[in-house]
């Protein structure tokens, strides 16, 4: 053979090996016989998902509950997790993946398939892609609190001077879209993908599922929900429903609630269908002499919850409201007794200032104290003892709650609040109808 015959056949080998090499990495699917050209073949072949992956665009999630983990983009969108499988053999799984994405299928060119009338998360045009299937539960949940955020806009329109959200500046809606409705989802948050806050993308390889409390209820319940429940803040236990009976949120939270009744609620309290402690606790009122005395007086967790996260930054930039987060509740005059008889609450401090929405064209919000800044809150930490019911054998049973005076001091005073717990003098203004100064017991003095 000669020396030319022979590198001949060299080059032909290394070709045919390299070819074949070639191949085998473009079939890296989890069925070998799919395309690469087509959806299903490309989002289940990581390689080529990794090799075409565009710079990551994603703005990194953050806020109350911290920054978001993050995951790459060819993570975000690879169906092959666990849940792959499961979702391929499903109904939803029989169906192709443009009649929900729309786009180009039986392409190699990712620009093309994703081109047009594509549709990145379907569930933002539920009406038309889930409503046909799912039609009664989409009607259903258009109106919930999850996916429109009514309260939060009902809120935001009172302190701006006008009685609907569709009253504010067009500048102010913008903010609203970029901040505070980015909490706010639509079922692929729920049953499809991480929610945003925790990191996004799809979860269990596209498999569709009832909410996860961790993975993706908390993922957005985080600062005060699931920090609470599960007993993070520092001193702090997990809620007694988790550690007794190993609740999750749906074991309360019914899907009716969270998909909505199809009515518009500006306060979650309002909420035909949400629970209450008496649902598992009937006849609480003749449970104890201490329920006999108060079951009027204040709701059930200004005795049973430990101190827990207050939001301190503001969801709009700038300075926001300027309080910092803390770890801690008030007890103060019960700002929604149209919907909650007691006459006293847990109250929070919700992240809101006068100019808190100056980055977009509102300087000040003219009629900010229709409003207070502490709102009735409902701690998902419950403990049967806490430092208020635990009290020390021999003392009297309200030594850990009420306010005593002794010498010129007044024990337990820390729990209310006062016009003395502000820091500027608008909270002052704005929280006149929920602080207790002048309104306590005659007997405790004047604290």
């Amino acid at each position: 053979m000669s020396k030319y015959l022979l590198l001949f056949f060299c080059v032909l080998f290394v070709n045919l090996f390299t070819a074949c090499s070639d191949k085998a990495d473009d079939d890296n699917t989890v069925d070998p016989n799919l395309s690469i050209n087509s959806c299903v073949g490309c989002h289940t072949n990581y390689d080529v998902l990794k090799s075409i992956a565009s710079p990551d665009t994603v703005v990194e999630s953050g806020g109350c509950g911290g920054d978001a983990p993050h995951y790459e983009p060819y993570d975000r969108v690879y169906l092959g997790d666990d849940g792959y499988e499961e979702f391929a053999n499903s109904t939803h799984g029989d169906m192709k993946c443009i009649d929900c994405h729309n786009g180009i299928n039986d392409t190699d060119d990712k620009k093309l398939a994703h081109s047009g009338d594509f549709i990145r998360h379907p569930s933002v045009a539920a009406t038309e892609k889930c409503a046909p299937c799912h039609a009664e539960v989409v009607n259903r949940t258009h109106n919930s609190l999850h996916e429109q955020g009514w309260g939060q806009k009902k809120r935001v329109a009172l302190r701006f001077g006008v009685d609907s959200f569709d009253d504010v500046p067009e500048e102010m809606k913008a903010g609203y879209d970029k901040n505070c409705a980015k909490c706010h989802g639509g079922c692929g948050d729920c049953h499809v993908n991480r929610p945003k806050s925790g990191g996004g993308g799809l979860y269990k390889g596209h498999k569709f599922s009832k909410p996860d409390m961790r993975d993706n209820c908390v993922a957005c319940h985080v600062s005060r929900g699931g920090h609470a429940f599960f007993g993070v803040g520092s001193g702090t236990k997990p809620d007694v429903h988790l550690t007794n009976l190993d609740f999750n949120c749906l074991s309360c939270h019914s899907t009716d609630e969270v998909h909505g009744d199809g009515k518009i609620y500006d306060r979650r309290y309002e909420m035909e269908l949400k629970p209450e402690c008496s649902d598992c606790h009937p006849n609480v009122d003749k449970s104890n002499v201490y329920h006999s005395v108060h079951i009027n007086d204040f709701n059930c967790q200004t005795c049973h919850s430990q101190p827990y996260n207050n939001c301190g930054s503001c969801h709009v930039g700038g300075e926001g409201a300027r309080n910092h987060s803390h770890q801690n509740f008030k007890i103060g005059i019960n700002p929604i007794k149209d919907i909650k008889p007691y006459k006293m609450a847990t109250l929070r401090l919700a992240p809101h200032a006068p100019d808190s929405w100056e980055l977009y064209g509102t300087t000040e919000l003219t009629n900010f104290n229709i409003e207070p800044t502490y709102k009735y809150t409902t701690p998902h930490n419950i403990l049967k003892w806490t430092p208020r019911t635990e009290v020390e054998e021999g003392k009297l049973c309200y030594d850990n709650c009420h306010i005593i005076k002794e010498g010129v001091t007044y024990r337990n005073r820390n729990l209310y609040l006062f016009n003395s717990d502000m820091n500027e003098n608008w909270e002052v203004q704005a929280n006149q109808s929920v602080t207790v100064d002048g309104k306590l017991p005659a007997s405790w003095g004047t604290p």
